[in-house]
């Protein structure tokens, strides 16, 4: 059982793992080690206090050297699903479970809006994890979207249990060389099925019969990994002190809202990094 578990590895979620080892507690940080995206392709970073005029790369390179000095390691699974448990809260990420105290959202904004039909068909049919449900698959005809080429080596997975793998990606330059997988050229319009995934309608208006769908994107909305979570819009409402409507449970940086800035984002981390304290 952790303290804490903090999801996302962005500049929200570095400060609040940084100040929670600080004070000694037993920390679960998920996220990967390149840290964020958005602050690695900056070209130049002005209104960061202390740094003035570096670019995203050479921030992301301390952010890294801090962590290392702290020995603080991101676990760079996706984290799918938070239950609530008696003790606590219940963690899924990819195929582990783990468990903890309290949560701390970092996520950044998800700007990936969904499929229509993709909620409704969550867990019959539609899957954020291919290493969880894959196995459900065996010889049969999948879907898989793809939004970052980190992912690669899941449609892999895959494609070494499914038969067909129609592969629907959200970049260029996308290559998984099996003899199984097709690379569409259209992109995905609707996840369509009564109670289970049946087809999808591509953006031609054409339909393509499935028996599954794995979305991999680099993150899931904060109200398909927390159900019941409040939102304002894609944000998380919470007060001042980081705190959502889920008692245990707090939010940090872009996920909040704007400003999307570097310097708000890691002074909420240190925000809920007291809260949790308090907490």
């Amino acid at each position: 059982m952790y303290d804490v578990a903090i999801i996302g590895a962005g500049p929200a979620g570095l400060s609040c793992a940084l100040n929670l080892k600080l004070h000694n507690k037993n920390v679960i940080w998920f996220g990967s080690r390149s840290l964020s995206r958005k602050v690695e392709l900056s070209e130049k970073i002005a209104n960061y206090p202390g740094i003035p005029f570096v670019s995203g790369a050479k921030l992301n390179e301390n952010f890294r050297r801090q962590m290392d000095q702290m020995e603080l390691e991101p676990v760079d699974q996706m984290v799918t699903l938070i239950s609530k448990t008696r003790r606590g809260f219940m963690i899924q990420a990819d195929n582990d479970i783990y468990d903890a105290k309290s949560i701390v959202l970092a996520v950044g904004a998800v700007s990936a809006k969904g499929f229509p039909g993709e909620d409704r068909l969550l867990g019959h049919g539609v899957s954020y994890c291919a290493t969880c449900d894959g196995f459900l698959y065996k010889k049969k005809t999948i879907g898989v979207f793809l939004g970052d080429a980190r992912f690669e080596h899941e449609v892999e997975y895959l494609a070494g249990i499914a038969e067909k793998v129609y592969l629907f990606a959200g970049y260029k330059d996308c290559s998984v060389p099996y003899h199984n997988v097709q690379l569409m050229t259209t992109g995905i319009k609707s996840v369509e099925g009564e109670t289970k995934v049946s087809h999808v309608v591509l953006t031609n208006k054409e339909e393509l019969p499935l028996d599954g769908l794995f979305v991999l994107r680099n993150a899931v909305a904060p109200s398909k990994i927390l159900p019941g979570l409040e939102l304002d819009g894609p944000h998380i409402v919470v007060n001042r002190m980081a705190k959502t409507n889920k008692d245990g449970v707090f939010a940090c940086g872009d996920c909040t809202g704007r400003p999307y800035q570097i310097a708000k984002a890691v002074g909420e981390g240190n925000v809920a990094a007291h809260s949790v304290l308090e907490y």
